[in-house]
This record gives structure tokens, C-alpha cells and sequence, in this order.
């Protein structure tokens, strides 16, 4: 993170920090129940759909842009878009914008649903103005939805090729009528055996979908009812590992004494790929490392950090691991890291990355009061090219022993935020810990761009804090040194007796 932007921005969004709750050990997932016989009110209509599907990573990322048109006879602000219990789940990065006004940035969206066995649940978006009757407007909708591709077959050989599946729907699920749409696929080969065949759209004899590289398109398709659903299924090459962490725990200590930002990144991961059909082979592993052929097998993980970033560590549960390369210059800091043993399909492996940075780039204290604005990034982690998915992310930002009236804003959407207390050695009271909580993250630009804006007061008192208590306590120790010498335990001659 360079300094130079850093200002403007931190001073822009200190205003909306500056509103937020100070409470934050409630929940802050956004889900609303409705009673069991909702349907979402037909007051809009889908005039022109078009679904894109990604699949050249280890998750399908889906952008719907949709042109919407309010067929009610008066104005309409909330647009439902439908999702399978199951999969609601699943979904992650969820965002809208408006595709003709993309620089008011995202919409306010929430989880809706209703009854306890419900087999539908929504995302509400809530249009930045209502609507009028008769009026239209083009929404960009994406996400991401994780644990979508299953390895097929679910077993292979060390060196075969590996196939995933991913079922779906050629019709894009809606709450409305839409009366022209079509998806469009992007696959990362043109290596694709297998994929449902739907009869003729348009009755022109054409098959659907219509093939044209590594790119595959179903339908358009005319008008399809609210809720219609057409199941279809693709099994395409994929040989590279599919990378599941379904846990991280990301910690980052601010130190206003040494200057410095600490960040220490714990990681669960699995493999999500087809597992091995037999033993696994030392030999053979070590002979395709001179041609170094595809493999759904994890070999190494790159981290790209803040430049500047230094003192980098890799330790698992075993200990220190040595087969890391660290390159750091003025223009990137990169951790390139290789697990213990290489990761085939179902394997596991916990570690952990930390490095220091200086903290100067990252804090900036305003002209009035004690308060200082922070900004770091939400997500960091490897990148890959062929994705990482998170299940679980917890960040917690621990801020200096004395911090108070601690505000936030960010735009990942998290579930939980609490301010909890750390104690470490040489402290008091302990420091304010801000602790958030985020679900179903990938590596995309659209999480990992995302910073972290924490502003909090630091009274210039408490930056004496600690000198104080370690003053105190080698006052104490020497006191104590001092009054135990003075004790006289010495063993004297007993009074002669008379």
C-alpha cells in the first residue's frame, strides 16, 4: 500500500466512521424472516437477461445483468432474485450495482426467506430510487458460489487429467417473467466431453447451446415464467487443485511504539479435488517435476504482499518450514511458499504466515483530537490461478493498550463484529481487539481490493501506559530485591546462661 493515496481516502470515509454503532457485539448478518406464504409482489418484469458464468477458476463467478421494468402502477424499490436453500449458503461476494451508474457504487442488499423448511430463500436489492411505473433500469448483479464443482470421476490416477461437473439451470432462476435471456459459459479449455443438449430455442434447428471455442451459450431463450427452471449439467478438464480454506484467522497488531503492523495468518485447507485411485507414488512425483505436466495436486503457494512488507515466517504444525523463497524489492514483496508434502484431492494442510510492515503507510492521525484512521486490507492470502475460496474468515485488528471510541467501515460484507481484549505481556488492562467475521470469500479483485477503514482516540497518555507499568514493575522488583536483602537471616551465638 503506497502513502500517497492514502490521505483522501481515509479522510473521505472517516465520516461514515465516524456513524457507526459503537455497539458491536451483536450480529450484524443482514437476513430477514417473512411469514410462509410470501411470493415476492410481480411488480417488475425481466425485458432482457444475460447470465455469464465463469468457470475458468475453482468456483463459478456469475454476473446477471438484467434490464428491469416496473409493470406496476406505481413506484418499486425492492427487486427479489431467488436462490435454492441449499445453495443460498454457498453464495458469496454478493453485490449489485447500477450498470448505467456504476460510480454510485454497490446497492444495499440483504438475505430474505421465509418458513423454517423453506425450499427458497432471496437476496432483496433495494434500488437506489423507486422505480416508476413503466420505467426501466439495468442492474449488474455477481457473485461467487463455492463448493459448486465435483470432481468427476471422484477418483483418478496420480498423473491423470482431472474433470469437474457443475449442474445449474439454463433458465437464470428469477422471481419474475422474463421475456428474453440467455447464459453464456467461459470454460478454461476447449477439452469438454460431456453437456446436456436442450432442444432448439428458436426453432431454427441450431443446437443448444451453441459452441464457439472455450465458450458455450444457452438459449436466447423467449419468455419464461416466474421460477421456471431448465437443470443442465457440464464436465469439463480442470487439472488444477481446488483450493478450500475453510478457515483463516488473520490478525494484525497495531504497535504506535515500534512502528510496526504484525500480521499472522492461520490457515485450514483442503483440497477439494478428485482423490488419488491409488497409493500415492514419491517417485513418480518426483519425476514429473522435470516437465512439470498439469496436476490437480496443490505444489506451492505464491502471497503477494504490501511492498516494504519484511521479516516473513512459514511454520506448520510440525515447525518451521524451510521451502519458501521471500522476494523483496521497490516494487513487490512476494512469499513463495511450498507446503510440507504436495496436496492431492482430500488432503489437508493447517500453517501459518506472519510479516511485519512499517506502519507508517498504513495510519495516519488527524490534525484535530487524538484520532488516528487505519487502513489495511481486509484479505490478503495466496493467489492463485486457479482461485482460493474461504469459508470462514476472521479478522481481528488488535489496536494499542489505551485505544477507545474505536468506529469501522468496510465493504465485505461480514456477519458478526464484537470488540473483545487482548492481554499480552507488559500490558494492563489489555488492548481493544476489533473481531469481524466474513463468510464464503474468494481471492477475485472484488474481495481482496477491499480495505479495512478502523479509526480510533489515542490520547497521548496512554501511549505512556506501558513505559509506565514497566517502570512500576522494576520499581517493584527492586523494592522487593531491596527489603528481602534487608532481612537478617542469619543464625546468631545463643545468651550464655546463668
Amino acid at each position: 500500500m503506497r502513502a500517497s493515496p492514502f490521505a483522501l481516502p481515509c479522510l473521505s470515509l472517516l465520516s461514515s466512521v465516524c456513524t457507526a454503532d459503537p455497539n458491536l457485539t451483536t450480529p450484524l448478518a443482514s437476513r430477514q424472516i417473512l411469514p410462509s406464504n410470501f411470493k415476492p409482489p410481480q411488480v417488475f418484469r425481466n425485458v432482457n437477461l444475460v447470465r455469464t458464468v465463469n468457470l475458468e477458476k475453482g468456483y463459478p463467478r456469475e454476473t446477471v445483468n438484467v434490464v428491469i421494468e416496473n409493470v406496476d402502477s406505481k413506484p418499486q424499490s425492492e427487486y427479489y432474485l431467488p436462490f435454492e436453500q441449499g445453495s443460498i449458503a454457498r453464495v458469496g461476494g454478493f453485490e449489485a450495482r447500477d450498470k448505467k451508474n456504476p460510480e454510485k457504487g454497490l446497492l444495499e442488499t440483504e438475505i430474505v426467506e421465509y418458513g423454517t423448511y423453506s425450499p427458497t430463500e432471496f437476496y432483496k436489492i433495494h434500488l437506489p430510487e423507486p422505480l416508476a411505473p413503466s420505467a426501466h433500469q439495468t442492474l449488474s448483479i455477481a457473485y461467487s458460489v463455492l463448493s459448486a464443482l465435483v470432481p468427476l470421476p471422484a477418483q483418478i490416477n496420480q498423473l491423470d487429467k482431472q474433470y469437474v461437473s457443475h449442474t445449474f439451470s439454463a433458465y437464470t432462476p428469477s422471481a419474475y417473467t422474463t421475456l428474453k435471456q440467455k447464459t453464456k459459459l467461459k470454460f478454461p479449455t476447449t477439452d469438454i466431453p460431456d453437456y446436456t443438449v436442450l432442444p432448439a430455442a428458436n426453432g431454427d434447428g441450431k443446437e443448444d447451446p451453441q459452441r464457439q471455442g472455450t465458450s458455450f451459450t444457452y438459449g436466447p431463450y423467449g419468455e419464461v415464467p416466474a421460477g421456471a427452471a431448465e437443470t443442465v449439467a457440464v464436465r469439463y478438464e480442470f487439472t488444477k487443485p481446488l483450493i478450500h480454506a475453510s478457515r483463516l484467522e488473520r490478525d494484525i497488531e497495531v504497535s504506535h511504539w515500534g512502528g510496526n503492523l504484525a500480521t499472522e495468518e492461520r490457515y485450514w485447507l483442503v483440497n477439494r479435488a478428485a482423490a488419488l485411485k491409488n497409493h500415492f507414488s514419491r517417485v513418480a512425483y518426483q519425476q514429473s517435476a522435470y516437465y512439470n505436466p498439469p496436476t490437480s495436486a496443490l505444489k506451492e503457494l505464491r502471497f503477494p504482499l504490501q511492498v516494504g512488507s519484511l521479516n516473513p515466517y512459514f511454520t506448520d504444525d510440525i515447525g518451521n518450514v524451510s521451502t519458501s523463497r521471500w522476494r523483496s524489492n521497490a516494487r513487490e514483496a512476494t512469499l513463495e511458499l511450498k507446503p510440507r508434502y504436495p496436496l492431492f484431492g482430500g488432503w489437508k494442510y493447517s500453517f501459518r504466515v506472519g510479516w511485519d510492515a512499517e506502519l507508517a503507510p498504513f495510519l495516519r492521525k488527524l490534525k484535530q483530537g487524538d484520532a488516528y484512521v487505519l487502513r489495511v486490507p481486509f484479505l490478503e492470502g495466496p493467489k492463485q490461478a486457479e482461485g482460493v475460496e474461504y469459508e470462514r474468515v476472521e479478522l481481528r485488528v488488535v489496536l494499542p493498550e489505551g485505544a477507545k471510541n474505536i468506529r469501522y467501515t468496510t465493504t465485505v460484507p461480514h456477519t458478526a463484529a464484537a470488540i473483545t481484549t487482548h492481554r499480552t505481556f507488559l500490558d494492563t488492562a489489555g488492548r481493544p481487539t476489533l473481531h469481524l467475521t466474513a463468510l464464503n470469500l474468494v481471492d477475485e479483485p472484488r474481495d481482496r481490493d477491499r480495505d479495512l477503514v478502523v479509526a480510533y482516540d489515542y490520547p497521548p497518555a496512554a501511549a505512556f501506559r506501558k513505559p509506565v507499568a514497566v517502570f512500576v514493575a522494576v520499581l517493584a522488583v527492586f523494592a522487593a530485591a531491596w527489603l528481602v536483602g534487608s532481612v537478617d537471616v542469619s543464625i546468631g551465638r545463643r545468651g550464655k546462661t546463668q
